[in-house]
């Protein structure tokens, strides 16, 4: 029996050593990814860079749910889901998501305007459909996603006018999705922030629709040669958006020079924006478009139009759309849903004066909840990789 118990207290001692080097490899390993030349970065957000920059998770987020589904998060009852095609101009026929509440209604109507830098395979319906799914579900509305068409193929003036068509086709068919047209709110992350805006100034200027609100998460406000330090500062690439897409952008979906200055692109740099809705504007720290963002609050302000500006601390570009994994994300899209609730309540309590506010990163539970995580996924994509090199 004693030789069994050497054998034992061997065994535990070798796993005792194993998790303890394991331990100190992860450690060290989360450390190196926080260390950046542009700053220090969060536990979760380096984890979480780095597993996307190295390829090991990926940036789409496709999920394909049955036509009745859970709302992600948001509780109550599930939402039912439509998948249809809506006529723009030219006699042409766009894709279109719609999530909705179960119910009579009417039921507040958002139009969401996704990302993707103007671009083909940059963001669709289908990478954005998180966070299409979990705004229905978080505030009780019918939210509309179009899929308007993109550069290279088509250039601007479409994105925004199948966009801004969309809004038409909403409000001529409310009674059929029990929307409410009085309550009708537009919301886009990056492109889609800027298409977000731009549907707004569209009708206004063209005595369209009124929309009661509008939520850009880190818009692209300008097409120009702005020289903003967030642009200069985190253009690597590192942080989920480049200078070279931004070129590529701009290159390819405005090709003219002159499009640049345009409103409907820049609307930065429009000469009136005065009777806008109400604005929620969140930035990220670590995100090139940061600058132009607040700066377009900034501007809103000025023209009289009531506007909330949020920068989250230790986050990078679009950082909402992976509320699942990262608590910053999760703020952001509380954020969010609350604005677009008050919005619809007739209860938004925020003046003209622009005020940015900081959100901090995760403190307390949080931060040890996103800490734990963290180092859980570190282990994992540790082991993978290990595991990838023992393959080959």
């Amino acid at each position: 029996m004693r030789w069994a118990k050497e054998i034992f207290k061997h065994l535990f001692l070798l796993t005792a050593l194993f998790v303890a080097s394991m331990l100190i490899i992860i450690s060290v390993a989360v450390y190196l990814w926080q260390s950046t030349d542009e700053g220090r970065l969060p536990a979760k957000t380096a984890v979480v860079l780095h597993a996307i920059n190295n390829n090991l998770v990926s940036l789409d987020i496709n999920i394909r749910p049955p036509r009745i589904v859970t709302g992600g998060g948001g509780g109550g009852s599930p939402l039912l889901r439509e998948d249809l095609y809506i006529p723009v101009q030219g006699d042409v026929q766009i894709p279109m998501r719609m999530y909705r509440p179960q119910g009579e209604g009417p039921f507040p109507i958002i139009m969401y305007y996704h990302g993707g830098a103007f671009l083909e395979g940059y963001g669709n319906i289908d990478t954005h459909d998180n966070i299409i799914r979990a705004l229905a579900a978080r505030t009780g509305s019918v939210v509309i996603a179009p899929s308007y068409r993109v550069a290279p193929d088509y250039i601007f003036p479409t994105a925004v006018e199948d966009s801004y068509s969309a809004i038409e086709w909403a409000v001529d068919h409310a009674d059929t999705f029990n929307g409410d047209i009085d309550r009708l709110s537009v919301a886009g992350d990056s492109a889609g922030g800027n298409i977000a805006t731009v549907t707004a100034m569209m009708s206004r200027d063209r005595d369209g629709p009124d929309i009661l609100s509008q939520v850009l998460l880190y818009p692209l406000t300008t097409f120009k040669d702005v020289p903003f330090e967030s642009r200069e500062i985190y253009d690597s690439g590192y942080y989920l958006l480049s200078r070279q897409v931004m070129y590529r952008a701009r290159d390819f979906y405005t090709p003219e020079e002159v499009m640049w200055t345009n409103p409907y692109t820049s609307p930065l740099h429009a000469e009136d924006l005065s009777g806008l809705p109400p604005a929620l504007i969140i930035t990220a720290e670590f995100d090139p478009l940061r600058d132009e963002g607040e700066a377009y609050a900034e501007r809103l302000a000025e023209e009289g139009v009531p506007v909330r500006a949020t920068r989250y601390r230790g986050v990078m570009h679009g950082f909402v759309s992976f509320y699942e994994v990262m608590q910053s994300g999760r703020y952001g899209l509380q954020e969010t849903s609350s604005f677009l609730r008050q919005a619809n309540q007739n209860t938004l309590q925020i003046t003209d004066r622009y005020n940015l506010q900081v959100r901090q990163p995760p403190q307390g539970l949080d931060r040890v909840r996103d800490q734990t995580e963290a180092f859980a996924i570190a282990a994992y994509l540790i082991g993978r990789s290990g595991a990838d090199l023992l393959n080959q």
